[in-house]
């Protein structure tokens, strides 16, 4: 094999090729004439002289040779899993998964459903305590609290509809066949008003004036029952009346303390206004307190409410929001003054502390058996107690004759500035003072006598029943019939207190 065919060889087994290994040859050194190859099989290169040919002693051209894949190899194949080896355990893992995965939805359920249960029990409880406590408070409502005087809060302020569902069965309408005799004979009309269940075997509180004089009396409870009443007592002085219906576990109201009212808080009265509505609620609030309003000759101490008083009204309750009576509405002021001007939104009940004893004597005697003093007072003019140096207080008139008063020493012109402890300022709050001592009680008396200051030992007298008031005896004076405020003022003053 000559040198190209080996080298054409070695280049087909992927071998570089073998260059010359003879350097002897002129031919290849250099400066010398160019290699012809002649004889050898191999071509003659056309670039043979030129600048272009190759230089046999340059590195020969790399090739980069990839062997064929054969085509009949296969690659050995994995040896196939042996049964149940490893698919046992997939099996197996994937059970734990699932018990892993039920067992904590179990336990959440189970932990969710016990929450559920805990909340669903104390909403259960919750909900029976309220009812427990609703249900107590309207016991406590039908409960009796007769003539105690001290307010009976039951909780928290309730709203004038909870007032009202609350109380409205204990008011009743009252209905009075009046007759009345005149020159043309005898006549017989009715009258209507409005009253309140005391206690639940019967007796009923409402206005002296409702039923004054009347022959015939029936009380109509809020469910249309009719009943008809005797009467007990009446108190003039006070305006308040007692009366008897035959029946049993009547739904009775509760009584609070009128004392404790603040102007501005909100009243509710339920009555019969007109004789035909029925069971009507208004809200107002407490526009003043100790207003001194003449009614029928009486002076009598009054709170006054912009609460819709109206015909029909009278001898209703008037309730706080607790639900508890805390005045006998008697009063309003309607109309137009001598000048023209309107009057709105006037109206008057009774405190019912300032009546709890008298009515406690009209259901045991029929009558009031407080204590009696046997004078005739009035107010003093504070504009005359000014100019001429006088102390503010009752100033006498006159002495019963054999009284207790003039037994003490008690005298025509005296001014009565303390009862017991208690401040006088006039007759109203003498009164006040004469409710905190019963008949036969010793205590003491302070007067002013020509400027001096004398305190007397007194026995307070029991009120005799034929003279039941101890009305003052200044006159009562007109409205103003002229626009003059100052005027307005001093009338307002003087009758409806400070």
């Amino acid at each position: 094999m000559n040198e190209y065919e080996n080298n054409e060889y070695n280049s087909q087994q992927g071998q570089d090729p073998i260059p010359p290994t003879s350097h002897d040859d002129p031919a290849q050194q250099p400066g010398s004439a160019p290699y012809s190859g002649a004889g050898t099989g191999r071509r003659e290169s056309p670039y043979a002289g030129s600048p272009y040919e190759m230089n046999h002693h340059q590195v020969p051209p790399q090739y980069n040779y990839r062997p064929q894949p054969d085509p009949s190899y296969q690659p050995p194949k994995d040896p196939a899993p042996k049964p149940g080896h490893h698919s046992g355990k997939r099996i197996l893992a994937a059970l734990l998964a699932v018990v892993l995965v039920a067992g904590s939805c179990g336990a959440t359920a189970m932990l969710v459903n016990r929450r559920w249960n805990d909340r669903t029990q104390q909403m259960q409880t919750e909900f029976n305590q309220k009812l427990t406590d609703m249900q107590k408070q309207i016991d406590s409502a039908k409960k009796s609290t007769i003539i105690s005087g001290n307010p009976v809060n039951s909780g928290d302020s309730l709203s004038p509809s909870q007032v009202y569902a609350n109380n409205v069965d204990s008011v009743v309408a009252i209905s009075s066949t009046i007759q009345t005799t005149s020159f043309y004979g005898t006549s017989q009309g009715t009258a209507t008003g409005s009253g309140f269940i005391l206690t639940q075997d019967g007796y009923i509180i409402t206005n002296c004036h409702v039923v004054e004089g009347a022959s015939e009396v029936s009380v109509i409870t809020h469910d249309g029952t009719e009943y008809p009443a005797t009467i007990v007592g009446t108190y003039a002085t006070n305006d308040i009346a007692v009366l008897k219906v035959d029946a049993t576990d009547l739904p009775a109201a509760t009584i609070g303390s009128s004392d404790s009212l603040n102007i501005g808080d909100m009243v509710v009265a339920i009555g019969n206004p007109l004789g035909t509505l029925t069971a009507t609620q208004t809200v107002g609030y407490v526009s003043g307190k100790d207003r001194d309003i003449s009614t029928d000759g009486s002076v009598i101490s009054m709170i006054q409410t912009d609460a819709a008083i109206n015909s029909g009204n009278s001898g209703g309750p008037l309730f706080n929001m607790y639900g508890e009576v805390v005045g006998v509405t008697s009063a309003k002021y309607s109309g137009n003054t001598g000048s023209g001007a309107a009057i709105e939104g006037i109206g008057f009940a009774i405190p019912i502390d300032d009546v709890t004893s008298i009515i406690s004597d009209l259901i045991d005697y029929g009558y009031v058996t407080g204590a009696y003093l046997g004078v005739r007072v009035s107010d003093t003019d504070a504009e005359s107690a000014a100019k001429f140096g006088l102390p503010v207080g009752a100033y006498v008139h006159s002495v019963d004759k054999g009284g207790c008063a003039e037994k003490a020493g008690v005298q025509a012109k005296d001014i009565i500035v303390d009862l017991g402890g208690y401040e006088v300022k006039g007759y109203t709050t003498l009164a006040r003072a004469l409710r905190n001592f019963k008949a036969g009680d010793t205590t003491t008396i302070t007067v002013i006598r020509s400027g001096n200051r004398m305190t007397l030992d007194i026995t307070l007298d029991e009120k005799p029943q034929a003279q039941q008031a101890t009305a003052p005896t200044e006159d009562t004076e007109n409205m103003p019939n002229e626009g003059d405020p100052n005027e307005w003022f001093e009338y307002y003053r003087r009758y409806f207190g400070k």
